[in-house]
């Protein structure tokens, strides 16, 4: 990819909002949709030879789409459930298989009101069941089965409708949530066809011949460009990876992630963003997106200075978690051996540490600390600078990310603080600041440095 390939910079802020959300409506966002539609084919061909994934543009549904494709798929990414108009927990497996088979019953009927899913769907459940294709889903209790039961499948179906909700794909006429705490409710959902036919982006399970592979296996042949001929390869031949697989593989993460590894790449060779056509490659598609790269030869950090094309705001916020997640971050750089793991007893200490010097901060968790714990080292996780110990419990290891931040606490004035915010939260001000052992070219962290106040 050579500078005169570079994308265009008035599409950048679309591409960004693709690469996030996977859309672009006309209703919500007419001003990227029109540039989205009118640059059409520099994105799509961006898209295509950089990344590997498919843009189609409908402009009959008012959508612009892409289809996204990941071999190895991020256990903690996907949709998220709706909770006091907050994102919750990420959304179970059963709550995404009522969203496929409430677009199938919409599909085939665009209006259908909220008891007639109910039936359609536990219909269709109650013929696949027995063989272990679809989850039981009974919305009536009868046979001794509990009330609880019933309406847990209806929280979970109203659920999966705010997730449809959510994207553009089905509109309702009455509040979701009274439809769980009122059984007796009824609603109309109505979807657009047009946009029930962008989601169908996978080759049928059946033409891959998922059956034939190990479960390991399934992601790559989901994420495949063509249809494999199952019949003569094998799965050490399907499991090898290729330069291009490694290249898409390398690049999708770094548009994708908050922070990349160079050297997890499954090949016995040199790890491709190693390499000066793929560290360069790397740089190039990053500055294409008007993203910020901080690199090492161990570590990737990509961060978007405007936030658009990200769902991670790290280290902004003032909850209490996410300053505990700052103050664990101050105490990571100051141990000496930045890799060891970390237990969930030395972060409680850590915050007692914290808590002795300011015994008003985190008032909240005051006798939960090992919550308070969890939560701030998931803060981390989320941002890449931690991963979860498989082995054990209440275990973190520090990714080399640690090393690119320096984390700063001095206590507020008590007049200033007071003037601007109650005094349970003048408490103390944390300044954190990516650095970098090893900028590479012009590459240097985002001039807007992130700034919070705890």
């Amino acid at each position: 990819m050579s500078g005169a390939d570079m994308l265009d910079p008035e599409l950048r802020e679309a591409a960004r909002h693709l690469i996030a959300t996977g859309r672009i409506r006309a209703e919500t966002d007419p001003e990227r949709y029109r540039t989205a539609v009118k640059g059409r084919q520099d994105l799509a061909e961006f898209f295509r030879s950089e990344l590997g994934w498919t843009l189609e543009v409908l402009e009959v549904a008012e959508l612009v789409r892409l289809h996204k494709r990941r071999a190895d798929v991020p256990a903690d990414r996907g949709p998220r459930l709706q909770r006091e108009g907050r994102d919750g927990p990420l959304a179970p497996a059963k709550v995404l298989v009522l969203a496929a088979l409430v677009c199938e019953q919409l599909w085939r009927r665009p209006r259908m009101s909220l008891r007639e899913l109910l039936q359609a769907i536990a219909q269709v459940c109650a013929a696949e069941a027995a063989s272990g294709r679809l989850p039981h889903f009974r919305i009536v209790a009868f046979d001794g089965m509990a009330k609880k039961e019933a309406h847990q499948n209806r929280q979970h179906l109203v659920d999966a409708l705010k997730l449809l909700v959510a994207e553009g794909s089905i509109v309702v006429d009455a509040d979701l949530d009274r439809a769980v705490t009122d059984e007796e409710s009824d609603l109309v959902v109505k979807a657009s066809r047009d946009r029930l036919a962008a989601k169908f982006s996978s080759l049928s399970p059946s033409l891959l011949a998922l059956d034939d592979l190990s479960p390991d296996l399934h992601a790559a042949a989901l994420s495949a460009e063509s249809l494999l001929d199952h019949s003569t390869a094998t799965e050490e031949e399907l499991a090898a990876p290729t330069l291009e697989t490694r290249r898409l593989k390398a690049i999708r993460r770094l548009v994708d992630d908050p922070a990349t590894d160079p050297l997890d790449d499954d090949s016995a060779s040199t790890p491709y963003l190693h390499t000066l056509t793929g560290r360069e490659r790397g740089l190039t598609v990053a500055t294409s997106l008007g993203l910020a790269a901080t690199v090492r030869r161990d570590w990737w950090e990509i961060t978007d200075p405007t936030g658009l094309g990200t769902g991670i705001d790290f280290p902004n916020g003032r909850r209490s978690e996410r300053q505990a997640a700052l103050a664990l971050l101050e105490a990571l750089a100051r141990r000496d051996d930045l890799s060891a793991p970390l237990s969930i007893t030395e972060v409680i200490a850590q915050f007692e540490e914290v808590r002795g010097d300011l015994p008003r901060w985190a008032a909240a968790y005051e006798r939960r600390l090992p919550a308070l714990a969890r939560a701030a080292a998931a803060e981390l996780v989320a941002a890449g600078l931690l991963t979860i110990d498989p082995g054990h419990p209440d275990q973190w290891l520090p990714t080399p990310g640690v090393r690119l931040w320096r984390v700063r606490a001095r206590q507020a004035s008590t007049e200033s603080a007071s003037a601007e915010r109650p005094a349970e939260r003048s408490t103390a001000e944390q300044t954190a600041l990516p650095l970098t052992d090893q900028p590479t070219n012009d590459h240097e962290p985002a001039d807007e440095q992130p700034r919070t106040e705890r």
